[in-house]
């Protein structure tokens, strides 16, 4: 069927006017209806705009005007954090009401001149705030290995979309692993780029320093496909970055005259990452993959990290701060959902008390608390200092090593509900990721494995020095290509 196909695999048929677009579209919508409602990746989707796109790109291969558009019919997915012009944009929340986007994010653009099929709003914890894709004002997610258990989050819809065979990429945001968790737990792949390595513009923010668009994947070679089209410089976004985009997907040989694949190439082993909350077979699936890196001619060299284990104090200091100056203009005045009050005090209180849900609630407190006379330097300034100590871990690291190795998750998706109750336990499933983002650096996670009962995803970290994602992807591309975890199935 056509929707299992990866970005690869349809656009080399698409060239050859093997298959349409259309077919390629229609494919995607018949396995969403199939199946979504189980899963519930989606939010909404207009069947007929997606369709008359790919009538549209259709009739370019026809013409013979594909040149430059590597993209071009593809269906892709995107968060409901991106704006999409004409599109609703709710970010999981009920106090964004009907808004519709009147703009097109960056991101969005770039897909659209690659010739990408842009359709679908993917579900997500409300704002980005979540592991578990249970905090949607529009309900829970659910993961396709298994329906009684979590997806990830908070860009849980995108990992379902493209784990289920919805579509054939999908967009994410990723403030401290909300990529590359979800991707873990579904068993796709998902990139974490550098910070201001992809466009923010367009994106409704949770934590901005933090904050960074990537894409999910059905294997790596998708993923450096799409990083090649959404990344680069743009200067509506002030942390952009200005540097060289690489092509990506050229990089990856795939094969090396000189011996073994990734002869040269030195990976970390941090060992404040071997922690006792480490599920066994997690970790004895990761150690099956780093000796599989040796295998392919990589050097395993043990480092250390040491700030680590104040990384997840850290990450919700610093990005509790930052989402409660961000949400602060959701305030029913401007545009979303207003509940009336008496004055405009009364009127904010009731719109944001109905319009928030309960995490979102929970961390703005934080944040708020965090940043107030009195707390300010005990807390936010500490956190920043701390924020830097961890940065410098890593880059004293890459001194000595190209790329650290680590689990993606803990644990394998635990089931819905499990760790609604307890926030601590929740935010702990992070614990792996928050770090990259917190320095700033960039990330990947492929599948590395199974759990044996029941049989779920585990999920493989690789985290690159900053602008280093042309080797991170040689070298998830590399392990990929000596294993088979991507081309299991969930069993729906």
């Amino acid at each position: 069927m056509l929707n299992q196909l990866t970005i690869s695999e349809l656009t080399a048929r698409l060239a050859k006017r093997e298959v349409s677009s259309r077919e390629a579209v229609q494919s995607c919508l018949d396995r969403i209806a199939r199946v979504d409602g189980e899963i519930h990746a989606f939010i909404s989707h207009n069947d007929a705009d997606a369709l008359a796109q790919a009538d549209a790109a259709d009739q370019l291969f026809s013409r013979g005007d594909s040149a430059g558009r590597p993209l071009l019919g593809v269906p892709v997915a995107v968060k409901d954090v991106l704006a999409v012009k004409n599109q609703p944009l709710n970010c999981g929340s009920k106090i964004l009401g009907r808004f519709v986007s009147p703009y097109d994010a960056t991101v969005v653009e770039k897909l659209k001149a690659a010739g990408a099929i842009v359709f679908g709003r993917l579900n997500m914890d409300e704002f980005a705030m979540g592991s578990s894709t249970e905090n949607s004002a529009f309900g829970v997610t659910r993961n396709p290995w298994d329906t009684t258990r979590i997806p990830g989050g908070s860009s849980g819809g995108s990992a379902a979309a493209v784990a289920a065979d919805e579509v054939m990429a999908a967009l994410g945001s990723d403030t401290g692993g909300s990529i590359r968790q979800p991707a873990a737990l579904c068993g796709c792949v998902g990139l974490k780029p550098t910070y201001g390595r992809v466009s923010r513009y367009g994106l409704v923010a949770f934590a901005s320093s933090l904050d960074q668009i990537g894409p999910f994947t059905k294997d790596v070679r998708d993923a450096a496909t799409m990083l090649g089209v959404i990344g680069g410089h743009d200067p509506r976004d002030s942390t952009s970055v200005p540097q060289p985009l690489p092509d990506y997907a050229a990089a990856l040989t795939g094969s090396s005259p000189d011996g073994p694949i990734l002869k040269g190439l030195k990976l970390g082993l941090p060992k404040e990452y071997l922690i006792g909350g480490l599920d066994a077979e997690v970790k004895a699936a990761v150690d099956a993959a780093v000796k599989k890196f040796q295998e392919l001619g990589a050097e395993i060299i043990e480092i250390s990290l040491p700030h680590t284990d104040y990384a997840v104090a850290t990450y919700y200091i610093i990005a509790t701060a930052e989402a409660s100056a961000n949400l602060a203009r959701f305030d029913g005045i401007r545009y979303g959902a207003r509940v009336e009050g008496a004055d405009p005090v009364e009127l904010y209180g009731r719109t944001r008390g109905a319009g928030f849900g309960t995490e979102v609630k929970r961390r703005i407190i934080l944040g708020t608390y965090v940043l107030s006379s009195g707390y300010h330097d005990a807390y936010y300034l500490r956190a920043q200092k701390v924020r830097t100590l961890i940065r410098n871990d890593f880059l004293k690291a890459f001194k000595t090593v190209d790329a650290v190795v680590t689990p993606t998750s803990p644990t394998a998706a635990f089931k819905i509900g499990e760790k609604s109750d307890d926030p601590l336990q929740m935010y702990l499933s992070d614990i792996f990721t928050i770090s990259c983002n917190l320095a700033g650096i960039c990330g990947i996670s492929l599948p590395c494995g199974f759990m044996k009962n029941p049989k779920l995803p585990i999920g493989l970290q690789l985290l690159g020095k900053p602008f280093g994602e042309e080797t991170l992807l040689q070298a998830a591309h590399a392990y990929e290509r000596g294993t088979n975890w991507h081309r299991e199935k969930p069993p729906l």
